[in-house]
């Protein structure tokens, strides 16, 4: 696991650690996750964010727990993320309820896309995103994403649209 920050102009990205499981776990068991896995049972949600501190030990890097300058409470998880069997890494958000409407996702992400380009050599970047999950695609398309609709998706027998944001040399 590393130590290693992100800094935005009001955001911080850090690992996500043991103290953000209570919010991370309220996450997955609300109706706001159920885009995301979520809108399960305690131990389903559990096991859910578990995951997402496990991928950090397992890659050395993941969706960074986002958070205030001025506060560490966790608004939600932004970033890398590619576990066993996705067919691309992908960029990915979870904004916690009360952080919406903010532009965190949006800050968050261009922070995260720019991070993954650099330390970790990612030139496309994907966005797998439900049909039904209006307020990503919006997202995903004011970070300069566009559907494309050839990409394969991580599981073929649930709706999902890929979104991808071309290598910088690329989408100029």
């Amino acid at each position: 696991m590393t130590d290693r920050v992100l800094q935005t102009e009001r955001l911080v990205l850090r690992p996500p650690a043991a103290r953000d499981m209570v919010a991370g776990v309220a996450f997955y068991m609300s109706e706001r996750s159920q885009f995301a896995g979520g809108h399960v049972m305690r131990h389903h949600a559990w096991k859910n964010m578990a995951a997402m501190l496990g991928h950090w030990q397992v890659r050395g890097y993941g969706l960074w727990a986002v958070t205030r300058k001025d506060d560490d409470h966790i608004l939600g998880l932004v970033g890398p993320y590619n576990p066993e069997g996705w067919p691309e890494p992908e960029v990915g958000w979870l904004i916690f309820d009360g952080a919406e409407g903010q532009g965190i996702a949006a800050e968050a992400a261009r922070s995260a896309m720019a991070d993954a380009r650099a330390t970790l050599g990612w030139t496309d970047i994907v966005h797998y995103i439900a049909p039904q999950n209006t307020r990503s695609i919006a997202l995903a398309e004011r970070l300069g994403a566009r559907r494309d609709p050839a990409a394969q998706v991580p599981k073929p027998d649930t709706p999902c649209l890929v979104f991808r944001n071309l290598a910088q040399a690329e989408a100029t």
